[in-house]
């Protein structure tokens, strides 16, 4: 097991680098001089003062070095734990900026990815009992499965919140709140995250249930299913056994899905201009910081790589074969 497991460390590692440096130059191939952008929010009318600061801030943030030794201090700041300061939000460290936005990125995304694979894969397998259900089930999975984030993020926000006025349709919490623990603030705070969370619910839950219900299909016409049955089995424990079954290319498939799930995140914290890491990257890209958009490339890469491995995890534990295979392997 820990031979299996060094292998797959060796992978995410080698992952990580080639992820990591690949987003280094995407802000550099980007067209735009992020100092000077900054130095344009400046009222400075001195044209030499201009150049003079310019040259000065260049230097700070160490943009007037070859690339390829702008690349090598990337990465020994980033052993060291510094990921440099924004442009944007100058003096304001990077790393502090986005820690103020992951909570708000991690409070949408965990409880949409968890609660759509555990209601998707439940509902799914319901599904499949009867006909009546899976014509239902089917052409409603396939509509929200093929919806993207941001239109259906926009779709709700028009229902819901414009005509219908129940939820608000942008920020994290009312204007006029300040973080606490009162109930005023905790339940803006709900009230704000519902609709950005129902979005990536939705479309994942379609997934997961047309999934599930597919290989529901599959493992109830299986020979062990058939096998079971001709012993006199409870249709009861041989739908049992189909459904662990089936959980374990759903894992797989979350696997899978979660960058793809992390991409809709962020694009629906645009739609409602949710303070994540998606609307941090937006005004990166509009302020050409080139640091701040690395450090929020970064905290990406590196949740779905750790989210990943713990997923192989999860299924070393629940799939006997995998273990089997392993000690076969050692043996």
């Amino acid at each position: 097991m820990w031979r299996y497991f060094g292998r797959k460390l060796f992978v995410y590692a080698l992952t990580f680098f080639v992820a990591v440096t690949i987003n280094w130059m995407i802000p550099r191939f980007m067209p735009g001089d992020p100092v000077r952008s900054m130095l344009a929010r400046a009222s400075v009318g001195n044209a030499e003062a201009l150049e003079a600061m310019r040259a000065y801030y260049s230097s700070l943030f160490g943009l007037d070095l070859p690339v390829w030794q702008q690349y090598l201090n990337f990465w020994g700041s980033l052993l060291r734990g510094d990921l440099g300061t924004s442009v944007w939000l100058f003096p304001t460290p990077v790393s502090e900026v986005i820690l103020g936005a992951v909570p708000y990125t991690l409070g949408l995304l965990v409880p949409a990815i968890l609660l759509s694979w555990i209601a998707g894969n439940k509902f799914g397998a319901f599904a499949a009992r009867g006909r009546w259900l899976d014509n239902t089930v089917l052409p409603v999975g396939y509509l929200l499965t093929a919806t993207p984030y941001m239109w259906l993020g926009i779709l709700l926000a028009w229902s819901l919140g414009i005509v219908a006025g129940i939820f608000p349709t942008a920020g994290a919490y009312g204007f006029a709140l300040q973080p606490s623990l009162s109930w005023a603030f905790v339940s803006s705070l709900v009230l704000h995250w519902f609709l950005p969370f129902l979005s990536l619910f939705l479309v994942a839950f379609g997934g997961w249930a047309i999934g599930m219900r597919n290989m529901i299909i599959y493992e109830l016409e299986a020979d062990y299913s058939s096998y079971l049955e001709a012993l006199g089995a409870p249709r009861r424990l041989v739908r049992r056994y189909a459904f662990r079954n089936a959980l374990l290319p759903q894992l797989t498939g979350l696997a899978l899905q979660l960058g793809t799930i992390v991409a809709g995140a962020l694009l629906t914290e645009i739609v409602f201009s949710y303070p994540g890491l998606g609307n941090l990257i937006l005004e990166a890209l509009n302020n050409r910081d080139f640091f701040l958009l690395q450090g929020a490339f970064l905290f990406i890469v590196l949740g779905v790589l750790i989210a990943n491995f713990v997923i192989d995890v999860v299924y070393v534990l629940v799939d006997p074969r995998v273990r089997v295979q392993m000690q076969g392997g050692a043996a």
